[in-house]
């Protein structure tokens, strides 16, 4: 029953529209420029709690990372630590930070590939959300490698952070190989969907998602926010 109930909630986010529910996806949002990834030790409350000092393009999206620590659950930020910001680390090619770490990707191409994620209300403690690519006609088929991070909006002066935050809370990754099956006349298209579960401490109500899609080279080609309008 327990599946049945997240399969039900999964599909209410890939609607349009969810009757008397706000509908969470990127529709008509600008493609950020460039994605900015902040990995903080769970060794250094410092870095958390005081302001960084690199400023960046308004135009990106920035992501906040807290790093596991070897001292475990005596780390000072163990509680928000997530062994996904060592998956993202490989992939970035980078050291596990001793204090902070910034990293810089911006989009590699003027030619972005169409790019939605969405997501629906939390329920069981979890989320249901899709990612899905529709490259244009005269792209390369792939592989290629698909991102859908969920982020909790941490608001400036709550826990114990000056600015506002965007904070990984899980992740999905997945490669894309094959194209759905498609209409003759339409452009291939990539999709996954899947229930994330929502950690311990995390605020369902201050959740989104974030998509990206790298090609074979590692490069960004699409960068995707949900945001939360009422539904009508």
């Amino acid at each position: 029953m327990k599946r049945l109930l997240l399969l039900v909630t999964l599909c209410a986010c890939l609607a349009p529209a969810a009757r008397a529910q706000s509908f969470c996806a990127s529709d008509g949002q600008p493609m950020p420029v460039a994605l900015v990834e902040r990995f903080i030790s769970a060794d250094c409350p410092t870095c958390w709690s005081e302001p960084p000092a690199l400023q960046v393009n308004t135009q990106a999206v920035i992501i906040d990372w807290i790093v596991p620590s070897p001292r475990g659950d005596e780390a000072p930020l163990s509680a928000a630590a997530s062994r996904d910001a060592l998956t993202r680390l490989a992939q970035l090619k980078q050291a596990v930070p001793a204090k902070t770490l910034v990293t810089n990707s911006p989009l590699a191409s003027a030619r972005t590939l169409p790019l939605r994620v969405a997501h629906g209300l939390a329920f069981n403690d979890y989320l249901g959300t899709s990612i899905e690519m529709k490259p244009a006609k005269t792209a390369t088929a792939g592989p290629w490698t698909a991102w859908l991070l969920m982020l909790e909006a941490i608001p400036a002066g709550t826990e114990g952070s000056p600015m506002e935050r965007r904070l990984a809370r899980n992740l999905l990754k997945t490669e894309w190989t094959r194209p759905l099956a498609k209409d003759k006349d339409q452009p291939a298209r990539f999709m996954e969907s899947r229930p994330l579960s929502i950690p311990a401490g995390a605020n369902p109500d201050n959740l989104s998602v974030l998509g990206w899609v790298e090609d074979t080279q590692g490069r960004i080609r699409s960068i995707a926010l949900s945001r939360c309008t009422p539904a009508q």
